[in-house]
């Protein structure tokens, strides 16, 4: 099984290009659902930041608040540390068991929705990094119209952020977002084609053989770090798009 992270920066179109891939049958894990699962009332998660953070951050009705969490820690680089610390290794867990499901219901190609992909290591442990991307100035119009904030907020969030040039970087493959629906929905077509190509016949082989499918996995991660690491001593490369 092919498993493929898909990332991008803010207001670039990734949920779009995720939902498109949906439109075509593949599995999407989605890390920001996973990241809501995993602090719902009874969990581990929840009961550590309660622990952490103080009962204050819960709803009458047990719930987290959002909100006066995120402005606990929006400003306290130390306290958005201790919540990450919580929060990321719950939804990495949960993320490995949704890949084992795509596995086990004998998918072709599992996509990881991953916001923070690059920021969080993550696109070490997946076959092919996919960056959603367009323009600085275009991320920051479609950003102040869709919030219908004024362009220095706008500016403040996206500073907030990994560029998305520095992504690009990371990416495999590169779906420019910077034109029409129309063009979006052929490179996605196109995508899902390589996808499906690049996984070929040996994703069955790993779903009935599976010593074969974890070797084969580990044989991809480690080439996948020798090639990094060899671009990262040759300097700055064009990536396939």
């Amino acid at each position: 099984m092919l498993v493929v992270g898909l990332t991008g920066g803010i207001a670039t179109g990734k949920s779009t290009v995720a939902s498109l891939l949906r439109a075509h049958n593949l599995s999407i894990v989605d890390a920001d659902v996973l990241a809501r699962k995993v602090v719902e009332p009874g969990t581990p998660a929840l009961a550590q930041i309660v622990r952490t953070f103080g009962a204050s951050i819960l709803r009458d009705d047990g719930t987290l608040n959002r909100e006066r969490l995120g402005r606990i820690v929006f400003q306290d680089e130390a306290k958005r540390r201790e919540l990450n610390a919580i929060v990321h290794p719950a939804v990495r867990r949960e993320m490995f068991w949704s890949v084992l499901r795509c596995w086990w219901h004998g998918e072709r190609v599992c996509v990881l929705d991953v916001p923070l992909l690059i920021e969080g290591g993550l696109w070490k442990w997946v076959g092919k990094v996919v960056v959603v991307y367009c323009s600085a100035e275009i991320q920051l119009q479609r950003l102040m119209k869709r919030d219908n904030s004024s362009r220095e907020d706008a500016t403040s969030r996206l500073n907030a952020q990994l560029p998305i040039t520095e992504k690009v970087e990371y990416a495999d493959v590169v779906v420019d977002n910077s034109g029409s629906l129309q063009d979006l929905e052929q490179q996605v077509d196109l995508l899902v084609q390589r996808l499906q190509n690049e996984a070929g016949w040996s994703w069955r082989l790993s779903w009935l053989f599976p010593p074969w499918g974890i070797a084969s996995a580990v044989w991809s991660l480690s080439w996948r770090a020798l090639r990094r690491s060899r671009s990262r001593k040759a300097g700055p490369r064009k990536r396939s798009s």
